[in-house]
């Protein structure tokens, strides 16, 4: 887990570089922190939903076995929001700021390379927000109870089409939330070239670019694939 955003600031630092990093801190550990809350739904549902099946993996209590994953969907989901406020700039400076040599050796070499396809990830799960957005708007001037129930179930459907994404945040995000940890003490060094390299990758990122930034290594070691996942 990064540091606790209430960790104390290096005494060296300048005001406004302690305040920096002190952001950073928070916008850091948010991500990890989704990134566990996301792995925990799926583990509490996991934990349970055999019982709602025979020996066969099909469901016998249809009822409880859908209402367990609603609810699963809707605790991830809440996670999501965390990365779609923190993630796309985390990831941009993240790429800013690290060096080749990080991509090729290191601590967070195999990380870098988990956050190949963090950008669809994060646009997928982008677009989806940006539907529901769209549908709560269309409901304006609706009975109210008619859109009580067609909100509760568009917000149902967003969940669940959210799952996969969050699913996928789990590792990534996570990958994300220690590669920024390690390079903290880098953002904020050289700000204008900083904020320019920032500018840079988010616009990469914006355009749907997808892959590693252009500074890593064109031929990279391949990283150990993530654990294996099990969610029904």
């Amino acid at each position: 887990m990064p540091t606790s955003p209430g960790s104390p600031a290096n005494p060296d630092r300048q005001p406004q570089a302690a305040s920096e990093q002190t952001v950073w801190q928070e916008r850091v550990y948010a991500l990890a922190s989704a990134a566990d809350g996301i792995r925990q739904a799926s583990d509490q549902w996991d934990a349970v939903s055999d019982s709602y099946c025979d020996e066969d993996g099909w469901p016998v209590d249809e009822t409880g076995y859908a209402d367990g994953k609603v609810a699963r969907d809707a605790a991830a989901w809440e996670h999501v929001e965390t990365f779609l406020a923190h993630g796309p700039e985390v990831l941009a400076s993240v790429r800013a700021a690290a060096e080749p040599a990080d991509y090729v050796d290191g601590p967070i070499s195999a990380d870098l390379l988990r956050l190949r396809g963090i950008d669809s990830v994060l646009e997928r799960a982008g677009e989806i927000r940006r539907e529901w957005d769209q549908v709560i708007a269309l409901m304006e001037g609706s009975m109210p109870g008619s859109r009580e129930l067609y909100e509760e179930r568009a917000r149902e459907i967003r969940n669940s089409e959210g799952w996969h994404y969050a699913d996928e945040l789990s590792y990534s995000g996570a990958a994300l939330a220690r590669a920024a940890d390690h390079l903290a003490d880098r953002i904020g060094d050289g700000q204008s070239a900083h904020t320019a390299r920032v500018q840079a990758a988010l616009t990469r990122s914006a355009s749907g670019q997808r892959g590693v930034s252009p500074t890593s290594p064109p031929a990279a070691a391949a990283s150990d694939p993530p654990a294996a996942r099990r969610s029904r």
